[in-house]
């Protein structure tokens, strides 16, 4: 990807990011945010085992008769698209009038937008109702934006709709229209454990709960998943071992190691 001129990131903010990462990550733990989650049947248990691991507290309901109250006592919300059915469609309604409503901080995971026209055009709804983070994979941002994902057209977006763009990827590009940041931290397992994209979006979400601006939360959350990734594969036989080994790198993973390990641009 091409970085337009204004957007190139500098080695104090890398320096800067890394070391914000880890004062969030010690702040999920003092704190354990509650974090509620909609989000895909299959990603359920791993995502609220990520979570756990992080030091946050997860809750999942969806009924449409007790979301609100989940939401307005949450400090953070998961919005991932995943299994749209009516009663998440419905769910999501509510979720966003009260995080709205509450001051409650966001996430928006559009999951498979590139596959269904209807849920594009729904997820573009929801990206105009305030989520302060926007986590998605190149596909998913070149239906949603009706562009190519560039670091330009992230930039674009994100300043157009007063949002965070976090755009997976091999460098993961984190955008708030002014600043750019790219996260190189990962491993190619992680591709390999059903619910990882979601969980790391929960997890986004959760730092949000821990840190006011937007784009260092996205980009702690990113961080602090990738970071645990490298070190859970070191460990790991397979796909198997890995989903077990990085839940227990989470529970362990302290500052020093998240700034080491670190790979910001």
């Amino acid at each position: 990807m091409h970085t337009p001129r204004d957007l190139t990131p500098d080695t104090t903010r890398s320096a800067d990011l890394a070391e914000a990462a880890a004062t969030v990550l010690a702040r999920l733990r003092a704190r354990a945010p509650k974090v509620h989650c909609i989000t895909n049947a299959v990603a359920q248990n791993f995502t609220a085992n990520v979570l756990l691991a992080a030091g946050c507290v997860p809750s999942m309901t969806v009924d449409p008769e007790e979301i609100a109250a989940f939401v307005a006592r949450a400090d953070a919300l998961l919005v991932n698209l995943g299994t749209l059915d009516r009663e998440r469609r419905a769910a999501t309604e509510i979720a966003v009038e009260t995080a709205g409503k509450d001051n409650v901080p966001w996430v928006l995971d559009p999951v498979f937008v590139d596959r269904a026209p209807p849920r594009a055009a729904f997820a573009r709804v929801l990206v105009g109702r305030g989520p302060r983070a926007v986590r998605l994979n190149a596909r998913e941002f070149a239906s949603l934006a009706e562009a190519e994902p560039t670091a330009e057209a992230l930039a674009s977006y994100a300043k157009t709709h007063a949002t965070v763009m976090a755009l997976s990827g091999e460098t993961d590009l984190i955008a708030d229209g002014t600043r750019l940041a790219g996260i190189a931290n990962g491993h190619p397992l992680m591709a390999k454990v059903t619910a990882m994209g979601c969980a790391g979006s929960a997890l986004v979400a959760a730092c949000l709960a821990a840190e006011p601006d937007p784009w260092r939360a996205a980009a702690a959350g990113l961080l602090i998943i990738g970071v645990a990734g490298e070190l859970a594969a070191a460990k790991a036989q397979g796909p198997g071992s890995f989903a077990v080994a990085i839940l227990d790198t989470l529970y362990n993973l302290d500052e020093p190691a998240l700034i080491q390990r670190a790979k910001v641009t």
